[in-house]
């Protein structure tokens, strides 16, 4: 090795995350992110589904030992109603089974029964569309913002990368555990979750949240971020480059009953 490139290795591992460790020192469980996009029907359908989600089906899911659901509308994105789950779940049988686990819950049924018992004639919603998410290892649990659960004004982005091929996508999660994320968290693009597609559209893929106060926040965080001279060294890696085919973005509004 030569002197530029001990000096390039140098630089990334000064920025390479500890391993997140939990009870006894091991590392700590990743969880799986479901990703629930809710189309919904315009007016006072939209406004009671919604209404359901926050007041009947977010704490019945928390009984159901989903820790946190964050619910979003879109600010910059698809043109249409919609309502966007993020769910937090600690295994893939919390995933498989929830549905049952609701079904189960007599207080959900009751109180929900005008949306879950809605008929084929007048529906609650259009469909719901789901991807299942496994967090990486540098941040195996979602943090949820710091704003969550208050009436903070505050915006998130959520951002899709897809790859070729396996091969290019496990290679873009390498480059975020190798040291990405700790320059994220620095130069102000505070990170919610970061998560490879385990199940869904565009695959390989992966998809990660972002929270910021407003636009300007947002647009700062990220230039601040291109001048990084940690990520500039990283992003230069030989090891790491075309391992990004597209990518999709969209900006999101958290509902007062968000809990991420």
């Amino acid at each position: 090795m030569d002197r530029r490139e001990f000096l390039a290795a140098t630089a990334v591992a000064t920025v390479s995350p500890l391993p997140r460790l939990g009870a006894l020192g091991q590392p700590a469980p990743r969880q799986y992110v479901e990703l629930r996009h809710y189309h919904l029907l315009p007016g006072p359908t939209q406004r009671a589904f919604t209404a359901f989600i926050g007041d009947v089906a977010i704490p019945a899911m928390n009984r159901a030992g989903v820790s946190r659901v964050g619910a979003f509308t879109v600010v910059y994105g698809e043109n249409a109603p919609s309502l966007l789950l993020v769910l937090a779940h600690p295994t893939l049988e919390s995933v498989a089974s929830l549905r049952d686990r609701l079904a189960g819950d007599a207080a959900y049924a009751r109180a929900g029964a005008a949306i879950l018992d809605a008929p084929m004639s007048d529906p609650a919603f259009v469909r719901v569309e789901s991807t299942l998410l496994r967090t990486f290892d540098a941040m195996p649990a979602i943090e949820p913002a710091a704003g969550a659960g208050t009436a903070a004004p505050r915006i998130v982005e959520l951002r899709t990368y897809e790859s070729h091929s396996d091969r290019a996508a496990l290679n873009k999660l390498a480059m975020f555990n190798a040291g990405e994320i700790p320059i994220f968290r620095r130069t102000g693009l505070t990170p919610v979750f970061f998560g490879e597609t385990v199940v869904g559209a565009k695959m390989p893929s992966l998809t990660y949240m972002l929270t910021f106060r407003d636009m300007a926040a947002r647009d700062a965080a990220w230039a601040a971020f291109g001048r990084d001279p940690d990520w500039k060294t990283l992003s230069a890696d030989p090891q790491y480059r075309d391992n990004v085919s597209a990518i999709s973005d969209i900006i999101l509004r958290p509902t007062s009953y968000s809990q991420i």
